[in-house]
């Protein structure tokens, strides 16, 4: 995992690019702006709990939580 985002406390242009593909990769046509927002805070945390493959952020992304 890269160093500069936990020193810094923001991500670099390649981790943004990554989050931006699985958040484009994950979405659904009806969502809400509210489901969209949990999705998108679910991304981050995965991420940012160590997950940074690209693939399994897309697939614990589209898992129902809790379940």
């Amino acid at each position: 995992m890269p160093m500069g985002r936990l020193t810094k406390g923001v991500f670099n242009p390649d981790e943004i690019e990554i989050l931006s593909r699985v958040f484009a990769a994950t979405s659904a046509s009806n969502e809400t702006e509210e489901q969209k927002e949990h999705r998108a805070s679910r991304i981050i945390a995965n991420y940012m709990a160590g997950i940074t493959d690209e693939r399994e952020l897309i697939e614990l992304s589209r898992k129902p939580l809790g379940r």
